[in-house]
């Protein structure tokens, strides 16, 4: 499959990559017929999707499984009035059901619109009218069909509610029934152009309503590169990312570069995360490859890993916030693998990344993704240089690289803040090393001034994660008259430290960030709290910190 998109599969150096990889974009492509379908017509047994729950049951699913309920579940969409750039929302967990419809409303040339569980009806109310929602489709769970339903009177553009069950109320059609039901699937004559909108994702935001990111039907040609050159992907490779399906994680680690490859798809569909849980699933089912956030994996180092056999486990990569390098190092003492860093948003696919022909440099996110012409700049747009700390942006004058986002849809204002004089502003800093790594800094807003220095989060937030006191914090820059700013940590203690909270554990802490980096980062002010204050997406909110403080 891979062969169909790109002129070379493999690379033996960056500057091999930067030189010779090219992606082929056919004309109006869509994922549905020209992946899924692809493969269920050239190899119908290929193992697609390997599904697990917390309750032990167990579901493959072939692509020839998937193009046959991908076509009921358009069907079925269709008798619902489902047609061409319709905005249809998927409130699915991480129910395989979420597969079948997605690939359905992409064959249909729908606009997709993944969600979180967790919304409650006013941020539902929101999605529906500023995005202009149609259809609903969740999962059959009290909490969840209570807040659609509230938010209904309220919604105007939503003429239908889907549930998948084990509750189907009144006011909802029934995804099963209907899906069995389904009349033969007929295929639009034309579903889509290129650049039509496919799917779209709200922000979580620090700040301020989510905004709504829009990309085109050429976005998961995008994810070639995060599935086959960062995940390192094949035909035999079993993957699993750890991410909700309402967050755009999911398609980057669960569907479009994954099968591009040819991989397999694991899901494990739980409804708390436990650290024991997901190294017995690495064991049990043999997973051969695994991406998740460093939180994720700052729990994993925390258990007796060597009580498991993860012997299967060859290829490890981790994105979502920066990486300490604490993490790194231990998770690479305790299996042999390392973790390669990569960063992207919402709005891209993989920008930057630690791809496998590359020695890894702990606590760096790579060197750029030759489809994305990545700049640092200054704060007056000149080019920043060598160790020098600028804006992370994607210079788009000579084309837009694949996988950038279209627009925020319905706001034009926005889209030109963020997109400008061809230049596309991430608003996080970064600084290069003499061998083209970049490393984090922070996002734009959350610098600290302090004393004339600027110390970046990040940095300081590293060296608070060696101490073993601490499982999670956050730095922000408090006002202070004399030196502009002066840094706070607000730490998350490990549950042996909980009752050593007082001023000896912060002189000690403080004492130990100084060595650990440059003394002037150190935290003078350190508060201890039970937890982070944190968006529905696991981001730190450090704005809410800032304004507490």
């Amino acid at each position: 499959m891979l062969e169909r998109f790109v002129e070379k599969t493999s690379f033996e150096s960056q500057e091999d990559f930067i030189k010779n990889f090219r992606v082929k974009v056919p004309e109006n492509f869509n994922f549905g017929y020209d992946v899924v379908d692809e493969w269920a017509k050239t190899n119908p047994d290929k193992k697609a999707l390997c599904w697990t729950n917390d309750k032990g049951e167990h579901r493959d699913f072939t692509f020839a499984e998937l193009k046959e309920y991908s076509d009921r579940t358009a069907s079925f969409f269709q008798s619902l009035g489902i047609g061409h750039g319709d905005k249809v929302m998927l409130i699915l967990k991480r129910r395989y059901e979420f597969w079948f419809s997605i690939i359905a409303l992409h064959k249909l040339g729908a606009v997709v619109i993944p969600a979180t569980h967790l919304l409650t009806k006013k941020d539902i109310v929101y999605r529906n009218n500023a995005a202009g929602i149609k259809l609903i489709v969740c999962v059959g769970e009290e909490l969840i069909t209570r807040q659609v339903l509230e938010a209904m009177p309220e919604s105007p553009s939503v003429g239908k509610l889907v549930s998948i069950g084990p509750l189907v109320p009144d006011s909802f059609y029934d995804f099963r029934k209907g899906t069995e039901e389904a009349g033969p699937f007929v295929r639009p004559a034309r579903p889509n152009a290129n650049e039509d909108i496919s799917i779209m994702y709200f922000t979580s935001g620090t700040t301020g309503n989510p905004k709504m990111v829009a990309h085109d039907f050429t976005y998961p040609l995008g994810h070639i590169v995060t599935g086959s050159f960062w995940h390192n992907l094949h035909e035999d490779s079993l993957h699993l990312t750890i991410a909700d399906t309402g967050w755009g994680k999911a398609v980057w680690g669960k569907l479009y570069g994954q099968w591009i490859a040819g991989a397999t798809v694991f899901v494990y569909d739980h409804e708390k995360f436990t650290p024991a849980d997901m190294l017995r699933m690495i064991q049990d089912y043999r997973i051969t490859s695994l991406c998740a956030p460093p939180t994720i994996f700052r729990f994993l180092i925390r258990e007796d890993m060597s009580r498991y056999d993860l012997s299967s486990l060859r290829y490890c990569t981790i994105a979502g916030e920066a990486l300490n390098p604490a993490v790194y190092e231990a998770f690479f003492n305790l299996t042999g693998i390392s973790l390669m860093e990569g960063f992207g948003q919402t709005e891209t696919t993989i920008t930057i990344a630690t791809f496998p022909w590359m020695k890894p440099k702990p606590g760096s996110m790579g060197v750029p993704n030759p489809q994305y012409d990545v700049d640092l700049i200054r704060p007056d747009g000149t080019s920043a240089e060598d160790g020098e700390q600028g804006e992370i942006v994607v210079r788009t004058d000579k084309n837009k690289p694949l996988g950038l986002f279209k627009e925020y849809y319905r706001d034009a204002r926005l889209t030109h803040e963020a997109w400008h004089n061809d230049i596309y502003h991430t608003g996080d800093v970064a600084w290069r090393d003499e061998d083209g790594y970049l490393w984090f800094v922070g996002r734009t807003d959350d610098v600290i001034k302090s004393s004339g220095y600027r110390i970046g989060p990040f940095e300081v937030e590293s060296a608070l994660m060696t101490h073993p006191s601490v499982v999670e914090c956050a730095i922000t820059g408090v006002p202070d008259e004399v030196r502009g700013q002066v840094v706070k940590a607000t730490i998350v203690l490990s549950g042996e430290y909980k009752d050593k909270a007082g001023e000896a554990l912060i002189r000690e802490i403080q004492d130990h960030v100084k060595k650990v980096t440059a003394p002037y980062k150190y935290p003078r002010i350190i508060e201890f709290v039970d937890e982070l204050p944190k968006t529905i997406s696991g981001k730190i909110r450090r704005v809410e910190i800032r304004n507490k403080s």
